[in-house]
């Protein structure tokens, strides 16, 4: 599976060209206050993890879906097949012959 953030390119679309501008309609449409910083790491790499209420805000300032933030592949990975292993032949425990391992209780 593969993530890949769009936030640039959504900004870009609704011609919001920097963090300052995003930053300012955080604050006027989504009442989010977040800093600097945080508005240009959001900007310039691809989070690990973002808070639902900042996707939601994201959301409403730049007047888009989750869908135009994220881009999600769900491709399934390709794993190599290993050859499956004989299964070893347990050896007889001498009084197991009832099938049972401890005395009932």
């Amino acid at each position: 599976m593969k993530i890949r953030w769009r936030l640039r390119m959504a900004a870009d679309q609704r011609e919001v060209w920097t963090g300052t501008e995003l930053r300012r309609l955080l604050a006027e449409k989504a009442g989010l206050e977040l800093s600097s910083a945080s508005v240009s790491a959001l900007f310039t790499k691809e989070p690990s993890q973002v808070k639902m209420a900042t996707l939601a805000a994201l959301c409403t300032a730049l007047e888009c879906t989750p869908n135009d933030l994220i881009e999600i592949d769900t491709t399934p990975v390709e794993r190599p097949v290993a050859p499956l292993r004989p299964v070893a032949d347990v050896p007889k425990v001498a009084g197991s012959a009832r099938g049972r391992s401890m005395p009932p209780l």
